[in-house]
């Protein structure tokens, strides 16, 4: 079953540029990989505002964030944001 509703986790930066989705949000909404989903990211301690990108998740249940978007978001003080605490909102599209 896809997801059919606006979900909002938080989520850490991992290596590669990958959020993991929560394993409860996975299970509670039988969430497909092949779902194209609009995930929206913003990071917490910056205050950058929402970028919004299409993405699948990969077996694991992460979402790779285009290097782009990361590119729009990091400062000149910031340019690694490996590690910060993101606010990320799933959407169907």
């Amino acid at each position: 079953m896809p997801l059919i509703r606006d979900v909002k986790f938080q989520a850490v930066l991992e290596k590669g540029n990958r959020l993991q989705v929560p394993k409860l949000i996975l299970w509670q909404f039988k969430m497909e990989q092949n779902q194209v989903l609009k995930v929206g990211v913003s990071p917490k301690q910056l205050f950058t505002g929402w970028e919004y990108f299409y993405a699948k998740m990969d077996k694991q249940g992460r979402i790779l964030i285009p290097q782009l978007t990361l590119a729009i978001m990091a400062s000149k003080e910031h340019r690694n944001l490996e590690g910060y605490v993101f606010e990320v909102a799933l959407q169907p599209a």
